[in-house]
């Protein structure tokens, strides 16, 4: 039978989401009054309306709400999450990594967990990556957050990159199925010859933090948009496809495109690309902006109710780096 996997392999499902955005709430109109910029030239270039700052805290400060709400909702101890991975690139620290943070301010003592740095496809590697420690049987309860503040690494005099971040986090709990539901399959690309495009110059190993690299904002978030737009239109939209043809599914087959909210065109193009109509397409680019590797379980945690066991989602993703990919999951519950 089509898209029939096999019953009685353990796959990771989520069996649940949940997400944090702060209450701050500031519109292209608040930006517009410090930033020569205007609502009409945001909208019509991303599609965003507004987004959140987290005026006071850190990543780990957001990423612990989520996780808190998360396994209340659950009704599950903290002590037994047994890993923790964060998607992030804005970490609290260098080191140590948010993860052990996290699980200190939540009280997940018997959890080990990392930092994993994909930028906006953190949470579709995260997602992966906690996949295979559930499907090797040494794991039942493994939670992946995607978390960014982007605000700490925003320059505010470059209209061209602070209009488009927003600060929020989203996680999942990740737990063995025998159902055939789950993470079915991903596709997961990187190609390090982007990194000259979209990145933080400094702060790193290369330039450590000086007058000089403070001096020049190579702290803060720089992107050539045009070569960006360039390669996550092609890419995104094509490992989407090609996730799809290698499963046999049709556009009639997929339920919802999860799609990385960094650009409304860049999402039209992969609908376009796979055949799917709007109706079928997560979106609340309008309302959070681009939340980096939040983006994508933002978007779940908003789209839940809606969303019924069994259907099938393809969450995608594109981000600096470069890092891009998709990954085919089958929910696993009924809100």
């Amino acid at each position: 039978m089509k898209h029939l996997v096999n019953m009685g392999k353990i796959t990771a499902a989520i069996t649940a989401v949940e997400g944090f955005v702060p209450d701050n709430v500031v519109t292209n109109e608040d930006l517009s009054k410090f930033v020569d910029t205007s609502d009409e030239w945001i909208t019509t270039r991303t599609g965003i309306k507004e987004r959140r700052y987290l005026k006071e805290g850190a990543s780990s400060d957001m990423a612990a709400a989520a996780v808190k709400k998360l396994l209340a909702k659950k009704n599950i101890d903290p002590l037994e999450i047994d890993l923790v991975i964060v998607g992030t690139v804005t970490p609290d620290y260098p080191f140590p990594s948010t993860a052990n943070v996290v699980c200190d301010k939540v009280g997940m003592k018997n959890a080990w967990g990392f930092d994993l740095i994909a930028a906006c496809s953190g949470f579709i590697y995260g997602l992966t990556t906690g996949a295979q420690f559930i499907e090797s049987g040494k794991h039942k309860k493994v939670i992946v957050i995607g978390v960014d503040k982007m605000t700490s690494i925003l320059d505010f005099s470059d209209r061209t990159t602070c209009v488009i971040f927003g600060d929020g986090a989203g996680a999942v709990l990740l737990e063995p199925n025998e159902e055939g539901l789950g993470v079915i399959d991903s596709i997961l690309r990187s190609d390090g010859a982007g990194r000259n495009y979209l990145l933080q110059p400094a702060g790193g190993s290369l330039n450590p933090a000086s007058h000089d690299t403070v001096d020049n904002h190579m702290h803060y978030v720089k992107q050539e948009g045009q070569q960006v737009f360039k390669f996550a239109v092609t890419n995104m939209a094509e490992v989407s496809a090609e996730i799809m043809e290698k499963n046999n599914l049709t556009s009639e087959d997929v339920t919802w495109l999860v799609p990385h909210q960094a650009n409304l065109r860049i999402i039209d193009a992969t609908a376009n690309r796979m055949g799917l109509p709007k109706e079928k397409v997560m979106i609340n680019i309008q309302r959070y902006g681009n939340t980096t590797a939040g983006t994508l379980p933002l978007c779940l945690w908003d789209y839940e109710k809606q969303l019924r066991k069994g259907d099938v989602l393809i969450l995608s993703a594109f981000g600096g780096g470069f890092t891009w990919g998709a990954v085919y999951v089958k929910w696993a519950y009924n809100s």
